[in-house]
């Protein structure tokens, strides 16, 4: 049985008023909950971008569990903070963490990738609540990102912008030139987070085209940039207090590069091969899920 969460109306950033464990706990039962919600969506398609949800799960919850300000019953309230996926096809995970956050019901996870569904495979503004903006050609996120963010302080708002991108963004030209364009525009209010997954559609992003030393190149174009295990709530939370110190409508950009691995959470998914789109058999999924439950309530006991 899939857990279900208690959304409440989230106005304030809450980095202030808790206790940092509280926050830890709070942003691994969200992404354990997302991990199921991704699997109970897979389901339905019997494939998909499942491990991409699995991996990034840690990733949404803290932003969304943590970070992000906004109202569930409003998504298009004004001062909300903006969340750009610029990986459509992460679409998935990001479903599940809008459903954990209130934004769409729990229950219409299950009209995923369906004919008139609201929740294509490949994120689209126009039909989902929550989703910022279309992605599915990659490279463009941060480009739209930069521009919300240049015309969000014209407007004197105080909302931030968080930005998720892939490794395999940054082989794209285009993501260069908006990271140029956010230093050179000093947008403070701007942070960037990356899957650093190492996995593309036509292979390792190594193989494909080497994206390192990311750190340095990032550094280089004027970010504040960290580098953390993407799939650890502390310190992906260490990360985001160290940005939400000097937050500010002026100042440099930031990046967290978060190291992540594919399918985490369901060892019968993390050394699949051919794991940027998986076809996951009938008998299988049960399996994932059992096997999800079985990691947390281990964690848990430690």
């Amino acid at each position: 049985m899939t857990p279900t969460s208690t959304p409440t109306t989230t106005q304030n950033r809450d980095t202030g008023t808790a206790d940092f464990g509280t926050r830890i706990g709070r942003v691994e039962a969200a992404a354990y909950r997302a991990r199921h919600y991704a699997l109970n969506m897979g389901e339905v398609q019997g494939q998909g971008y499942v491990g991409q949800a699995l991996g990034s799960a840690d990733m949404f919850a803290a932003v969304y569990a943590d970070q992000l300000r906004y109202r569930p019953e409003d998504p298009l309230w004004e001062d909300r903070d903006r969340f750009l996926l610029s990986t459509g096809h992460y679409a998935i995970g990001h479903y599940a963490a809008l459903a954990d956050a209130g934004i769409i019901p729990v229950d219409e996870l299950d009209t995923y990738g369906s004919d008139d569904s609201r929740l294509p495979m490949s994120g689209m503004a126009s039909y989902t609540p929550g989703m910022e903006i279309s992605g599915g050609s990659l490279g463009h996120g941060l480009g739209v990102a930069v521009g919300m963010a240049l015309g969000l302080r014209l407007k004197g708002s105080p909302s931030r912008i968080f930005n998720f991108l892939s490794d395999g963004e940054l082989d794209e030209g285009s993501t260069w030139e908006a990271a140029m364009g956010a230093h050179h525009h000093q947008l403070g209010h701007l942070t960037a987070l990356v899957d650093m997954n190492a996995l593309q559609a036509d292979g390792a992003t190594r193989s494909v085209l080497s994206i390192e030393p990311a750190a340095d190149k990032w550094a280089s174009f004027g970010w504040y940039t960290q580098r953390v295990d993407g799939n650890d709530a502390a310190s992906l939370l260490a990360a985001l207090d160290n940005i939400t110190r000097d937050a500010g409508i002026t100042g440099r950009p930031s990046v967290i590069l978060c190291d992540t691995k594919v399918g985490k959470g369901v060892p019968l998914l993390e050394e699949r091969e051919k794991a940027h789109f998986m076809r996951i058999e009938e008998h299988e999924w049960q399996i994932c899920r059992e096997q999800l439950t079985t990691g947390h309530d281990g964690k848990a006991a430690r």
